[in-house]
């Protein structure tokens, strides 16, 4: 294989790999907050592609689109991450509110009861079709470095990505929400006597998780064009898996996890055979189970006595 290809399987992962990494975070953010694994945050990644593709068929596009380029893309992000963005508020509202001090089983059957429920309402509204962003009718070009030619399309998803993941850090890290995010993940009842709303705490790590899963719906339709019902189900366990790699609970682990499974499935599809690439990257899972259960960036919960 020569070294064009190579790269091209670093581009292939990298892009992905962003993809996952978005997902990650919701994962990540709400465990870090409830211990909750929030199964339906793959759905709230398929409703986010939907609303994507719907603004996109409203503008006019893909064949001839009423407004500029940058004009629609901003569209598609903005309404995707503000539908996605408030489905997650009323799951949380709706659905784990009431569970949040129940045995975590009563929490975890519920998620994946949304799940399903998202999925199938989903097939019911838009249809089993695959519908289609066709982004070559209006995203063309791109550059071509050491004999590879890279998409318009990838070079953003991949720069959107990095940005918005770089926005979520700082975020966390520098802001008032930030902290009273991190206060309420390491002690939830310390943070309410302290004077934190704790609800408007877990609503926005809700709200904001889910916006980033909404953008990484638009971001896979722009890349690999199709959009169906069922497409949560798959890219909502590689993210789980990206983020349990990483560390779940640590947003640099999810950025880090996403990453190596997008990389993973690239170079695995493209060294090996696509027919194994699920059984690589869930056999990593594994491995990182077995010899480091905290994931590669995540740390070992403290057991308050």
């Amino acid at each position: 294989m020569d070294g064009s290809f190579l790269l091209q399987q670093l581009v292939n992962g990298l892009t992905l790999g962003s993809v996952y990494a978005l997902i990650a975070l919701g994962y990540s953010m709400v465990y870090g907050i409830l211990k909750l694994l929030n199964f339906a945050h793959g759905e709230v990644y398929m409703i986010g592609a939907f609303i994507g593709y719907f603004v996109l068929i409203g503008l006019g596009g893909p064949d001839a689109l009423a407004v500029p380029v940058v004009v629609a893309l901003t569209l598609m992000f903005l309404a995707a991450m503000l539908g996605a963005g408030l489905l997650g508020v009323l799951i949380e509202r709706f659905a784990y509110r009431r569970l949040r001090n129940a045995p975590r089983i009563a929490p975890l059957i519920t998620a994946l009861g949304v799940s399903f429920f998202l999925q199938s309402s989903a097939l019911l509204l838009f249809g089993a079709s695959f519908r289609s962003y066709s982004t070559f009718d209006f995203l063309s070009g791109g550059i071509v470095v050491a004999g590879v030619r890279i998409s318009t399309t990838r070079i953003l998803v991949v720069l959107a990505a990095f940005s918005l993941m770089i926005a979520l850090t700082v975020l966390v890290g520098r802001t008032t929400l930030g902290k009273a995010m991190r206060a309420t993940a390491y002690d939830r009842e310390a943070a309410a006597m302290m004077g934190i709303d704790v609800d408007r705490v877990i609503v926005a790590t809700f709200l904001i998780g889910s916006m980033l899963a909404g953008a990484a719906g638009v971001m896979f339709g722009l890349v690999y064009f199709s959009v169906f019902h069922l497409m949560g189900f798959t890219a909502g366990l590689k993210g789980f898996t990206a983020a349990v790699v990483g560390g779940i609970g640590s947003i640099p682990g999810a950025m880090l996890g996403g990453l190596l499974i997008g990389l993973a499935e690239a170079f695995s599809a493209a060294y090996i055979s696509s027919t194994f690439q699920d059984l690589i990257v869930f056999s990593i899972l594994i491995a990182v189970m077995l010899f480091r259960p905290t994931g590669l960036l995540g740390k070992a919960d403290i057991r308050k006595v």
